[in-house]
């Protein structure tokens, strides 16, 4: 009988296979999980205008899994994710985008929010669009303490708009 050593190149090159074949799947997996959980925390990754009579654009949003209603949309043509909030007066961006926008600070202003008061600047956002229901020159505040990715929309931009909610659903009309 021939037998091979037992460090032989074969069981190597296989048990490295094994490896490699467990990253893999475990790599997929977190893959696939990520995507899953984004799409629980931003149910309106994608949405799609309406056009109804007399010119009327219409947005149908979905509650994600925590209450909130999240949807990509855009600041200045850039892609964001808003978090609609009707208890903010203003949109509210973090610093960090405000710096890849290249806003001008405008003036300072003391805002309060629910982790406490805070220094922060006003400025004026040239274009803020969720689907093609779009708003020009809106007001904005930038909160340097902000360090999400995320855009409150407050009423700034809400007031400008008509909405309703039906259960889970909240529908944006312009």
């Amino acid at each position: 009988m021939d037998q091979q050593p037992q460090n032989s190149p074969n069981k190597k090159m296989g048990f490295t296979m094994i490896i490699a074949m467990w990253l893999l799947i475990f790599v997929m997996l977190g893959w696939f999980f990520s995507g899953v959980l984004d799409r629980q925390n931003n149910p309106n990754s994608s949405v799609a205008t309406q056009y109804m009579a007399e010119g009327l654009k219409e947005v149908e949003l979905q509650r994600n899994r925590y209450g909130h209603y999240v949807v990509s949309g855009e600041v200045n043509h850039y892609p964001v994710v808003f978090m609609l909030d009707t208890g903010a007066t203003g949109v509210v961006l973090p610093q960090s985008l405000a710096q890849r926008l290249s806003l001008k600070q405008g003036r300072p202003i003391r805002v309060q929010t629910a982790n406490g008061s805070i220094n922060a600047f006003a400025v004026k956002l040239d274009r803020v669009s969720i689907g093609d229901i779009a708003l020009n020159n809106v007001n904005a505040i930038v909160n340097p303490a902000d360090q999400s990715d995320e855009v409150l929309l407050g009423m700034s931009f809400l007031k400008h708009i008509e909405f309703t909610q039906r259960g889970d659903t909240l529908i944006l009309r312009q």
